[in-house]
């Protein structure tokens, strides 16, 4: 009988292991994803495989790429690492990160500046390798009447208080796909849900 004990225990402990090492993996995983089709210039917010929520952004006018200096939006799978410009209010003026003082308000005349949230990037492949470097964020804009169109240059853009409620729903290490149909490396599938599971496949 002696001779089964401890096989037994060895594949009870191994049992044991990989249900933890599932739970814990389970327990990583972000509650939100973003997924940021180019094509029709809109931002899904993903929970379970379920789109949650749906926004107009506006990506870059120069196109889809990660070049220092190209002013285009990289594609491919991203990451949050950074949220900044908690609890200013709407139209709030931000500058490197910070706020300056000043107050815009939504498509005030001849203003193009960064306004209200800043939700800063990091790229996990090696074709959007440089945004953080690049400075690649989602951001509030005031030129809110031009949202739905490529009109950036380079960073996503949001209504204010539609990135003021995307903050609300993500955390920092959520992932972020941006995906055109158009782009050869990437192609945006028929079901969201497919699309983030595939992440964690």
């Amino acid at each position: 009988m002696s001779r089964f004990k401890y096989p037994a225990l060895l594949f009870a402990t191994i049992l044991g292991l990989a249900v933890l090492r599932i739970a814990g993996a389970e327990e990583a995983r972000p509650a939100s994803e973003v997924v940021i089709d180019v094509d029709s210039q809109q931002l899904r917010v993903v929970k379970q495989g379920q789109e949650v929520a749906k926004f107009p952004v506006s990506t870059s006018k120069f196109g889809l790429g990660d070049d220092f200096r190209s002013y285009k939006t990289p594609v491919g799978q991203l990451q949050i690492c950074e949220k900044m410009g908690d609890k200013l209010p709407e139209g709030a003026v931000m500058k490197h990160g910070l706020f300056t003082g000043e107050i815009v308000l939504p498509n005030a005349p001849g203003r193009d500046t960064i306004v209200t949230r800043m939700i800063r990037l990091r790229g996990l492949e090696p074709q959007n390798k440089h945004a953080l470097t690049r400075g690649i964020f989602i951001h509030g804009t005031p030129e809110e009447k031009r949202l739905g169109q490529p009109v950036s240059w380079g960073c996503i853009r949001m209504r204010s208080k539609d990135v003021v409620e995307l903050c609300k729903q993500v955390e920092v290490g959520t992932r972020v796909v941006i995906c055109s149909t158009g782009h050869p490396t990437k192609k945006l599938p028929e079901q969201i849900g497919d699309w983030v599971s595939n992440w964690w496949s």
